[in-house]
């Protein structure tokens, strides 16, 4: 290998370990610590949308999924909201289930790790609940608004993890300062929407929107939190 190569190489290997090292290193000694019992969330996640994508398959569970879990613009809000938390758990009919059970089980399991499994949850039911919201909002401004959506977006069904895989990934990347790989998450949804202009795609960016107002509004309180610690004053919790 010449000299070149074997400096492009280094280069690499430093900026991955700069961008990936501390996420990576979390990871894995939380899997080396505790193993499965590292994400017992995340393994419930898995089993339960591996149990809703049995039981909306039979002639006998189909309805009964869609009552506890499914959530349409069209919906009054009140319903929604009901019906907003399962619906993570809930994989579309029109779309392999292993693709929702590969996405929980790799982002929720290093979310799970990295951050606790409160802030998880926390953090995947507001970037649910901005895609459901944004949802009402760009129907009322129709599809002559950059950001609107057509009428008949009121009674596409909702379901699935995405937005709180994309939302996760986010917050997750801000935590572990993996810029790079949040702008790219960030540019993909981007493009999804260019490429494809539907209601899921643009129900991302609104899961993204929000929590990068969460991570700002965290990042605001950590300021002052050391900056009252630095005065005496016990810091703020975040």
């Amino acid at each position: 290998m010449s000299s070149l190569a074997t400096g492009r190489l280094t280069r690499l290997t430093r900026l991955a370990r700069t961008e990936w090292g501390p996420l990576y290193a979390t990871v894995r000694e939380g899997i080396a610590e505790r193993r499965w019992r590292a994400a017992p969330m995340t393994l419930a996640a898995v089993c339960l949308t591996a149990l809703f994508q049995f039981v909306q398959n039979q002639s006998w569970g189909y309805q009964f999924v869609q009552n506890i879990g499914s959530v349409r613009a069209e919906d009054p809000l009140w319903l929604a909201l009901l019906r907003t938390p399962l619906s993570l758990f809930v994989p579309a009919l029109d779309l392999p289930v292993w693709g929702a059970l590969a996405q929980i089980l790799l982002v929720f399991g290093i979310a799970e790790i990295c951050v606790g499994w409160w802030r998880t949850l926390v953090i995947g039911y507001a970037a649910t609940l901005a895609g459901t919201l944004y949802a009402r909002v760009g129907i009322e401004w129709g599809p002559g608004h950059p950001l609107g959506l057509p009428a008949s977006d009121a009674q596409v069904v909702d379901t699935g993890p995405s937005a709180a895989v994309v939302g996760l990934a986010v917050y997750v990347c801000w935590r572990y300062r993996a810029w790079f790989t949040a702008g790219l998450v960030i540019a993909v949804m981007v493009v999804e929407v260019c490429v494809k202009n539907n209601l899921a795609g643009k129900e991302h960016l609104a899961a993204i929107a929000a929590v990068l107002v969460l991570c700002a509004c965290s990042a605001v309180l950590q300021r002052r939190g050391r900056a009252s610690s630095g005065s005496g004053l016990p810091p703020i919790q975040s």
